[in-house]
């Protein structure tokens, strides 16, 4: 079948549907005063700026925003050129972040179709490795994932700006690509993620066209650089919505693809308490982000890598090793086939292994070694997980309880060790919503 043209296919665009200020509910009292700053930079040096996907979308639905990324026609060297707070960043997607104390605020240009000659777009049977070519606002709405994520808050006029039907998505509680769904998912396998992502994060269903090739497109995932799958795995499980986002990526078949030794075990024993293990320690992780206390990387991993780890270990005892070169070598197999399909960084996969060592070693309850192991700096971490072992039905309900005696007995040490600094603490990384 002839395709049409880029000039052809600029004509069948439908025209933006645009709301006035009195015709929405969005109030600069609501925006982040750093991303107004950006914006009226932008704008007094006769550049257009706009705010753009999930400010604009929890605004629009009464929600407190989180992050506010801006877009605009200045070109990232001419961003960087207005902000000295700045820096370029990125190789595949080009852009700006222009930082206010520890704030980021993110600036990317208008992007364009990849036909045009005229910049950096790469594409490789069909996917996209480089995404730097530039255009106007009516090229890089078409480029966006999401209706609902891809509605412009103009500051030069506080319209709302909507091609591609985003208001009515959201009033219907609808995720919906933009375009055509399996040429979408070809495009950036990541967009499967993301589409689970933001219908749990948001409570919405999933459009049937969009959700139609899921299944049948999970492998695409493969090609994705191992670093990328890290990060989304960070937004996919630490947005607050880990256990429901766990729930559907197995219904899609997608968490086969993340963690395919966790989801032979769990294929294997489905409805025991290996399946329990992982569904408390996601409810602890929401629990725990809902009343905003920390929760490190390292110990998510523990927890959804346990199951495969104690599998191995197993094996290994019954043919005579001890036990901890037993959980050593176990560590070493899953850990480094694990990271073939995402990227963990060591500083979280060694707070794995130290959880999962401590596990042996939180046994021994006679002489001075209690007094010993509070000091460890991962003693916190590891008690926790013993508690979720035992929560889940493992046999170490006596254990868990005795060393909840102990702390009790002893509150000076234990106070001690929880002032001290843990993984990752001080560290925020921003994350794209």
């Amino acid at each position: 079948m002839h395709k049409p043209g880029p000039d052809k296919v600029a004509q069948l665009r439908p025209q933006p549907r645009v709301l006035s200020r009195q015709e929405h509910n969005i109030s600069r009292e609501n925006i982040n005063a750093n991303a107004l700053k950006v914006l009226h930079r932008l704008r007094n040096a006769g550049f257009d700026g706009y705010l753009v996907g999930g400010s604009v979308r929890d605004m629009l639905l009464g929600r407190e925003p989180k992050d506010f990324d801006v877009v605009t026609n200045a070109r990232p060297e001419q961003v960087r050129e207005l902000f000295r707070n700045s820096h370029l960043i990125g190789r595949r997607f080009r852009l700006v972040h222009v930082r206010f104390g520890q704030e980021v605020i993110e600036v990317s240009t208008f992007r364009t179709a990849h036909h045009i000659a005229d910049g950096e777009g790469h594409v490789v049977d069909g996917t996209i490795v480089r995404d730097n070519v530039y255009g106007t606002i009516d090229d890089d709405v078409w480029r966006r994932d999401l209706s609902v994520n891809a509605l412009f808050y103009n500051i030069k006029d506080f319209t709302v700006i909507d091609y591609v039907g985003g208001l009515q998505d959201i009033q219907a509680g609808r995720i919906r690509l933009i375009g055509d769904p399996e040429q979408r998912y070809i495009e950036d396998p990541v967009r499967l993620l993301r589409v689970v992502r933001f219908a749990v994060k948001l409570g919405f269903r999933i459009d049937p066209a969009t959700e139609a090739p899921i299944r049948g497109f999970t492998e695409l995932l493969r090609k994705i650089p191992p670093a990328r799958l890290f990060e989304e795995t960070l937004k996919l499980f630490l947005g607050g919505y880990a256990l429901q986002t766990f729930e559907q990526l197995r219904h899609y078949n997608l968490f086969a693809e993340l963690f395919p030794q966790t989801e032979v075990v769990l294929t294997e024993e489905e409805g025991g308490f290996p399946h329990m293990l992982l569904v408390h320690a996601l409810q602890d992780t929401d629990s725990r982000l809902a009343a905003g206390k920390p929760v490190t990387p390292g110990y998510l991993i523990a927890a959804l890598l346990w199951m495969p780890m104690q599998a191995i270990c197993r094996e290994q005892v019954s043919n005579g090793m001890a036990e901890m070169d037993a959980v050593h070598f176990a560590s070493d197999v899953v850990i480094s086939k694990q990271i073939a399909d995402i990227a963990l960084p060591r500083q979280f996969t060694k707070t794995a292994r130290e959880i999962w060592q401590l596990q042996l070693r939180l046994r021994k309850i006679q002489g001075k070694h209690p007094l010993r192991l509070l000091e460890h700096p991962r003693f916190r971490a590891a008690y926790d997980f013993l508690l979720l072992r035992a929560k889940a039905g493992e046999n170490v309900t006596e254990l868990a309880e005795w060393w909840t005696a102990f702390q009790q007995e002893h509150p000076v040490q234990t106070e001690q060790h929880r002032n001290k600094p843990t993984e990752g603490q001080g560290r925020r990384r921003r994350r794209r919503r």
